[in-house]
């Protein structure tokens, strides 16, 4: 669980670490940004291998964060979308980065072993 940092005294950095910190958060919020809505089930089954617990709990934290929203609607069976709050979309260029970069890491990475 994400620890509470108070936003007057943490490091910037330190802040964006708490954010992103957890096993499947990073998973979480990178499905949510690659489909930009996602209802629960649908994302228990992309991230595979992940308990129902844990995602509540992710999810919750990820809430709590004010870096995704919860959308309930009115109907039964109940449907609960996820996606990003205006906060979390500001999330979007550090996440194409990391990618452009595991790119540009798995390229390096493969044309060494090939040398």
């Amino acid at each position: 669980m994400a620890k509470s940092i108070s936003s007057d005294t943490a490091c910037p950095m330190s802040l964006g670490i708490n954010v992103l910190s957890g096993r499947w958060k990073i998973q979480i919020l990178w499905n949510i940004y690659h489909k930009k809505t996602l209802r629960f089930n649908e994302l228990q089954r992309t991230l595979g291998n992940i308990t129902t617990k844990t995602l509540t709990e992710q999810l919750r934290e990820l809430e709590e964060q004010r870096i995704i929203k919860r959308t309930i609607f009115p109907e039964v069976p109940p449907k609960v979308e996820y996606s990003f709050t205006e906060i979390g979309q500001t999330l979007e260029p550090v996440f194409k980065t990391l990618c452009e970069w595991g790119s540009q890491y798995l390229h390096k990475i493969s044309m060494e072993e090939n040398q």
